[in-house]
């Protein structure tokens, strides 16, 4: 969604921000609030200096800027202060991995998010939407957060473990994910270890949450190397341990579509954890937290959702569940989800690390400098989205103006690092907005929903909603979503 941006030549300007204050730098306004103080920066400059903690950064507050960054991950690696936390969560991981590691991981990833595969993945992604939908009941009050949650927790461990994450496993990756998304981001905004170390109860829940989950992923990959090879991402994983690509525990078996030609190395045991945890936090969160600020916004302006119905009525015409075909149909239901993107994107806070001596917006860099980006800072720029804080999916419908921005669209970043999954999550999220918007209507007992406080992601963190069924939905009459079908995942033989 995002394109590469030819920078005009241009006087580029710098400043300071507001509020710096001894030892705690911009700590206090970023952890306090954070949105507000991000659009305060492009008025200071195109680059702009901030602190963290006494750790002097930059942001860069101009999409020209950004993709100049973001296309040489050779100066700009990933590094910095939420890079430093998530690779005590992630190893070195796809996310997480420097930039001379990272070809070889995406290499051996890629087949498992080819837009062949994404689209055999629908009836998987359908079937989750509506196991979560058919359990409300109308006048429910739902945790939609919790829900979405559950769903992209069960897409998840169906793409990567075929179900090898039961209810009660499934429920502790949750818990352990909420705690994770708050840490992360005390220790982004004030990258002070010392804090870290003392034992208070927030700490402790946090180096809990990272150990459960890490001997919850080794389970797992244990119970798998003792049974039988299957077509799933931690198959491919399984099988890249062993260098000519065999599997590596369980009769012989061909690795199967999922997998990809071994890599120059195999694996190690480490590196499979990392990377089954880098999916599972990048897999589950960021598009749980996506579906609950669609839901949240359709709520707070039902202006929106009236053509998002209208669409889906024509489309599906009684269907319950989406095919691919009718996924390229739903051009209103991918505006909606492109629109949250842009004005709640779930990755919202980025940081790089100079890995040379460089230049950026006319400034000199050192090497080792901290750079920041925001996708929800230059999501809300005017001078790129005109009515920036009004929720309008129509400006992404084909034709208008808003389609491509200048570039100023990032959710899922870009240059050679922009996300595997991108076509997946745009997939899943338009499937499961399709499959729970056609049948009800979910808005809010106390007032607007609002914006929500951001964390590691950004997102509604508890957001309630009530349930309303759609009337006269037309057509024949639809499968009940209760005890709807739960599909393996295709393998495409």
């Amino acid at each position: 969604m995002s394109e590469a941006v030819s920078a005009t030549e241009r006087v580029w300007t710098t400043g300071v921000a507001p509020g710096i204050l001894p030892f705690l730098g911009n700590a206090i306004a970023l952890f306090r609030r954070p949105l507000d103080f991000l659009e305060t920066l492009p008025a200071r400059g195109d680059l702009v200096e901030i602190r963290l903690g006494p750790r002097r950064a930059w942001m860069v507050c101009d999409p020209a800027l950004v993709h100049r960054m973001l296309k040489d991950p050779r100066t700009f690696d990933k590094g910095g202060p939420l890079y430093d936390r998530l690779r005590g969560l992630m190893g070195d991981g796809l996310v997480t991995c420097p930039h001379h590691e990272y070809r070889r991981q995406r290499r051996m990833l890629q087949p498992a998010f080819s837009p062949a595969r994404v689209a055999r993945c629908t009836g998987v992604m359908g079937a989750e939407a509506a196991s979560v939908g058919g359990s409300w009941r109308p006048g429910q009050r739902v945790d939609v957060t919790a829900a979405m949650v559950a769903l992209t927790t069960g897409v998840t461990s169906r793409l990567l473990f075929s179900d090898s994450l039961d209810a009660g496993r499934a429920a502790a990756v949750r818990d352990c994910l909420a705690v994770i998304v708050r840490g992360l981001f005390v220790r982004t905004v004030l990258p002070v270890d010392a804090l870290f170390r003392l034992p208070t109860p927030a700490n402790r829940r946090y180096r809990s949450a990272v150990s459960q989950l890490h001997t919850l992923v080794d389970a797992i990959v244990a119970e798998r190397r003792r049974g039988v090879p299957r077509d799933d991402l931690l198959g491919t994983l399984l099988a890249a341990t062993r260098a000519d690509g065999a599997p590596g525990a369980g009769p012989a078996a061909s690795p199967g579509p999922a997998a990809s030609p071994g890599p120059a190395e195999p694996l190690t045991e480490r590196e499979v954890r990392d990377q089954l945890v880098t999916l599972l936090l990048t897999g589950v969160e960021s598009t749980a937290m996506c579906l609950a600020s669609v839901f949240g916004l359709l709520a707070d302006h039902p202006e929106a959702e009236r053509p998002l119905h209208e669409e889906l009525d024509t489309v599906l015409d009684g269907r319950s569940l989406p095919g691919p075909e009718e996924l390229t149909r739903l051009v209103h239901t991918r505006a909606v989800v492109t629109e949250t993107l842009r004005l709640r994107p779930p990755g919202w806070l980025f940081t790089r690390l100079t890995t040379r001596e460089t230049e950026l917006g006319g400034h000199r860099l050192p090497r080792g400098a901290t750079v920041l980006y925001s996708p929800y800072l230059l999501h809300h720029r005017d001078d790129s989205f005109p009515e920036p804080e009004r929720f309008r999916p129509e400006r992404w419908l084909p034709g208008q103006a808003a389609d491509g921005a200048g570039g100023a669209l990032l959710p899922f970043a870009a240059g050679s690092r922009k996300c595997i999954g991108d076509t997946f999550a745009m997939t899943e999220a338009v499937t499961a907005v399709a499959v729970i918007a056609r049948r009800w209507r979910l808005r809010s007992p106390s007032g607007p929903v609002g914006r929500p406080r951001p964390a590691a992601t950004l997102g509604p963190r508890s957001l309630v909603l009530v349930c309303a069924p759609r009337a006269h939905l037309p057509g024949r009459a639809p499968a009940p979503l209760d005890g709807a079908p739960r599909t393996g995942l295709p393998t495409g033989r």
